[in-house]
């Protein structure tokens, strides 16, 4: 059964899922066909408590490969707070860019925590 992850909120109870318990930053991207279903899910890096590394060949590679026709990253703040830092906008522009580049769509970057999210295409930043 194919997961469709049209809507923020789908992706939200999805991501939640999937990030909300973790205890270390983890930096996932979500790869999802012209009709928004996933086509697979991928861990991009798995970081310490407070910080993850993330190229953009790392999550393109796959992007590729699979013929995604967008992608949606994500990745949790294991401290609770769902706030965007400037390392997280920094790697957001850069993957938008290069998205760009190779014609896959950036939906959106969601952070992650216990009880709150941040959605960068919410907040109008994609």
């Amino acid at each position: 059964e194919k997961i469709n992850l049209r809507s923020l909120d789908a992706i939200v109870n999805y991501l939640q899922k999937v990030l909300g318990r973790e205890i270390k930053e983890h930096f996932i991207a979500l790869y999802l066909d012209t009709h928004s279903h996933l086509i697979e899910k991928r861990t991009i890096s798995i970081g310490t408590l407070s910080a993850s590394l993330v190229h953009p060949r790392e999550v393109f590679e796959p992007a590729v490969a699979l013929h995604a026709a967008s992608i949606i990253v994500a990745h949790n703040h294991p401290s609770g707070i769902a706030e965007p830092s400037g390392d997280d906008r920094e790697v957001t522009k850069k993957l938008v860019e290069t998205g760009k580049v190779l014609e896959i769509i950036v939906k959106d970057h969601i952070i992650i925590s216990k009880t709150e999210h941040f959605s960068f295409s919410q907040q109008l930043l994609i």
